[in-house]
């Protein structure tokens, strides 16, 4: 009885919170804008107490479809989460809706229960700390999160947990660090990477997102699963630094959600959020959109998410999804297409925001509770989520 109550207690949280529609499908359309951001110039010091690091004073500019995402960025990953399968593609003139447009070419391919690994490199933070950046890059062993000698790939049913992350990036190193350089300027005791090229681009996923079972005490975004891209060079200098000067986060060098927990009482609803400065001062609340798509908790999600040549970038969950070498426009568009509801959000053409950085430059990844309408309401509800499994 007293489980029963405490189901109803966090479903009455949940919807308290905020009430929206659950979707198979979200979109941005316009997604791309006239702007700039200001990329990372010189790490000093970094493991000395007068560590400091610079930005360049003239920005870098960018415009047109999906920028500034049309840059190269990691794929992120956040426990509770369990990847089965991951692929990223380029296309040539891809239109969402057009079957008649670009088709899509494999780049990249992880297959947990094959081993097959094309292109990927499993990196985790579990390396030497810096009071101005935080944890270094490593290569990541079978586990996701501790530390390989060398490029290694994830074990079949890897689970890791809440605020347990991995990124990957594609395996072509990066050349030296220098403002001049292919990767930029870059934390030097890092495995350098590229990441995912191309205005037209897509990732798909197959995964899990188990409810998490251990202690929600002292954890940071605590059952909050979540995979997301960031312009990878972001990653390459700081990904959680509280030193604005150590990433161009802040300035708008983009970072794209793509399923997100975004608070503890809404833990099956995943949302999709733009974390730039189109059309919002507010970059670290970015542009979501309210609806949500279901979060599964005991089984396995297949969707992915698309950028076309006009900048539309389209979300979604189907089973229809398939991880060929080639795949046709026809296809993606059916997946698309085929779902029972969508929601989708128009994004201004325009930058309403100066891009001066605070005194923070982490992405809201690592703020743990700071997206949740109270603390009180979140720990209530985490504790709720372990009692009734």
């Amino acid at each position: 009885m007293l489980k029963v109550v405490a189901s109803l207690l966090l479903a009455s949280l949940s919807s308290v919170v905020l009430a929206k529609d659950a979707v198979e499908l979200l979109q941005f359309e316009n997604f791309g804008y006239s702007g700039g951001y200001s990329p990372v110039v010189a790490l000093n010091d970094i493991y000395s107490d007068d560590c400091s690091c610079q930005l360049a004073s003239q920005r870098t500019t960018f415009s047109g479809a999906n920028t500034p995402l049309n840059e190269e960025v990691s794929v992120h990953f956040r426990g509770p989460l369990v990847l089965n399968k991951f692929a990223s593609y380029v296309s040539s003139g891809y239109v969402y809706g057009d079957d008649n447009s670009g088709n899509w070419t494999r780049l990249s391919y992880y297959d947990a229960d094959s081993g097959a690994s094309e292109n990927v490199t499993f990196l985790t933070r579990a390396g030497r700390n810096s009071s101005c950046l935080g944890l270094g890059l490593t290569f990541a062993d079978e586990d996701g999160v501790s530390q390989a000698d060398s490029s290694t790939v994830l074990a079949k049913d890897t689970l890791i947990n809440s605020n347990q992350e991995y990124v990957i990036f594609t395996n072509i190193s990066c050349g030296s660090s220098s403002t001049t350089g292919d990767c930029g300027v870059y934390r030097p005791d890092i495995p350098a990477y590229h990441g995912f090229y191309g205005t037209e681009k897509m990732f798909l996923f197959e995964f899990q997102m188990p409810n998490e079972t251990h202690s929600p005490w002292d954890v940071a975004n605590y059952n909050m699963p979540a995979i997301w891209l960031l312009n990878a060079q972001i990653p390459r200098t700081a990904q959680y630094s509280n030193n604005v000067n150590c990433s161009c986060w802040r300035s708008g060098c983009g970072e794209f959600d793509i399923f997100e927990i975004m608070n503890q009482t809404e833990y099956t609803h995943l949302y999709s959020t733009i974390h730039d400065y189109q059309g919002t001062g507010e970059i670290e609340s970015g542009l979501a959109i309210s609806s949500y798509i279901e979060r599964d908790l005991t089984g396995t999600m297949v969707g992915g998410v698309s950028f076309d040549s006009n900048g539309d970038a389209t979300v979604w969950v189907s089973n229809s999804t398939s991880f060929d070498e080639q795949v046709a426009a026809k296809d993606v568009n059916s997946w698309a297409k085929g779902v029972k509801e969508a929601a989708t959000t128009t994004l201004a053409s325009a930058s309403l925001a100066s891009s001066t950085a605070s005194s923070k430059s982490s992405p809201k990844k690592g703020d743990g509770y700071a997206y949740t309408p109270s603390f009180l309401v979140n720990m209530i509800a985490a504790v709720l989520t372990i009692w009734v499994i």
